[in-house]
């Protein structure tokens, strides 16, 4: 299936020919779908805390900021395209001077966008741009053409993370400077500096970089802290192979293979390169005002301090498996490791297993209460070794087993991507984070090219099978820390303006 010439294409892509064979190989297998067996709920897989114990546990985690180097890992290299996907195909059918298209008007998105437009954060900005080009303010095709397009601010091809989301007291601030802001608050060490990790794309990263560098002394200033960003891309040599609805290999019209980016679970490499003690993950568009910050400032101590306490007890008990347990300390660390691990196996673990399953990496989930959002929730899941906690999505799940469907329905909580990941050991070494990816757990995708068919391999998902094999704790969130930005309106919700 491969020839000679492909496989001097995958080595300059950094790739194997095993990598790339096992790829044609499950797009014929396909993946299994994963093994539901109860959604997690409160106190049975998710974790509540009283008043008390969640002050102690930020104490725990603001008093680690002394020697504990903290990062934030920002996923931001999507383009905005699909927010602006009504305001797209208004444009496609609105003529300079003739007011909207009829099917236009009967686009509820498309009416309240212009009717609530001077709500906008990026209004006076656009306003302002449209009479320094001497157009009308109030044309529909002027301003979606200013909004959108390389004529204006050019939203439609921007990432999400420089697009203008909120006023901060007369200032515009986009969804990257929000994420700064909030890292301000939590995640400044004993030294006074905030790291942040943002992916970004290749074509992206000098926009992001021109971006920082006006506003970051700004905030420097104001909080008093020196703020370092660093950037990365997802790696070429994560993408995978594209095939047909044959499961032959896609080629372009020069006669090599089409590779196409796995999704955001080859952000795992991303991931891996990052030399820090706890780790925060969380979406570039789930940002609020400062007005609303407290809540969300609050609740990542308390996941923080969470993993810590979580991790002390962990670390602990393998020191203790190093040496020489007696018979009642297995038993006891069986106990713990069922009943607070959340890992349940069919029989009780000698002193070998513990070890294995104790020294992983680790990572504390926020979860919301659920209000018919999509996406993917916390559940119990069968694996090889037992069971255990882990992140699930729709795709993940066979429907047609009426069981499974059922699980996955009565869920009460979904995953909002409010993450805080331990990759050191009980020694201070550095997990290799590949080492614990499920790679039975990719999806396969319906795609197109040049308008023809074709089908694509995502690598397990970041905050799903790329963790599988990690230590997992749930938290329960407030719904208030969880206001993504999907598509332009949201900016109008009471949470953004």
């Amino acid at each position: 299936m491969l020839i000679q010439s492909d496989k001097k294409q995958i080595e300059a892509l950094g790739m194997s020919e095993i990598s790339v064979q096992e790829q044609l190989r499950d797009f014929q297998e396909g993946f299994p779908s994963v093994k539901l067996i109860k959604p997690a709920l409160l106190n049975q897989g998710i974790l509540t805390f009283d008043q008390a114990e969640l002050t102690k546990l930020i104490r725990l985690y603001e008093s680690s900021l002394a020697v504990k180097k903290v990062v934030k890992f920002v996923p931001a290299s999507g383009a905005a395209t699909r927010m602006f996907q009504a305001l797209f195909e208004c444009l496609g059918t609105t003529t300079e001077g003739l007011g909207l298209s009829s099917l236009a008007v009967q686009n509820k998105a498309v009416q309240t966008f212009f009717k609530q437009l001077k709500d906008f954060a990026f209004y006076e900005e656009l306003e302002q741009l449209l009479i320094n080009k001497g157009l009308s303010v109030d044309d529909p095709f002027h301003i979606l053409n200013c909004l959108l397009t390389a004529q204006g601010l050019n939203y439609g091809q921007l990432p999400k993370g420089l697009i203008k989301f909120h006023r901060e007291d007369g200032i515009l601030r986009t969804a990257t400077e929000e994420h700064i802001v909030e890292a301000c608050a939590y995640a400044s060490s004993g030294a006074g500096e905030v790291y942040l990790h943002f992916t970004v794309s290749q074509e992206h990263q000098e926009k992001f970089e021109e971006h920082v560098a006006i506003i970051k002394d700004t905030y420097q200033t104001k909080y008093g802290v020196k703020i370092v960003i660093n950037y990365s891309q997802q790696q070429k040599a994560t993408d995978t192979i594209a095939v047909d609805l044959e499961n032959n290999p896609v080629r372009n019209q020069q006669g090599a293979l089409l590779f196409r980016p796995a999704g955001h679970g080859a952000l795992l490499e991303n991931l891996n390169g990052i030399e820090a003690d706890l780790i925060f993950i969380k979406n570039i568009d789930n940002v609020v005002p400062d007005r609303l910050k407290f809540e969300t400032i609050r609740y990542k101590k308390l996941l923080a301090g969470t993993l810590l306490s979580f991790q002390s007890v962990a670390f602990d008990l393998l020191n203790i498996l190093e040496q020489a347990p007696t018979d009642q300390q297995v038993i006891e660390i069986n106990g713990w490791v069922r009943d607070h691990l959340g890992y349940v196996s069919d029989a009780p673990l000698d002193r070998k297993q513990l070890f294995e399953v104790l020294n992983r990496p680790m990572r504390v989930c926020g979860m919301v209460k659920s209000e018919g959002n999509p996406g993917g929730g916390p559940f119990w899941v069968q694996n090889k070794e037992a069971r255990t906690l882990q992140i699930v999505e729709t795709a993940q799940v066979n429907f047609e087993q009426k069981d499974q469907k059922q699980i996955f329905e009565v869920a009460t909580h979904f995953n909002p991507v409010d993450i805080v990941c331990g990759v050191r050991n009980f020694q201070g070494i550095k997990f290799d984070l590949i080492k614990y990816r499920d790679p039975s757990t990719g999806f396969i995708t319906q795609k197109s090219k040049d308008g023809k068919p074709l089908k694509a391999l995502e690598l397990p998902g970041l905050w799903n099978g790329a963790m599988a094999s990690w230590n997992t704790i749930f938290v329960e969130v407030p719904l208030i820390t969880f206001n993504p930005v999907k598509s332009i309106n949201d900016l109008l919700l009471p949470e953004h303006v």
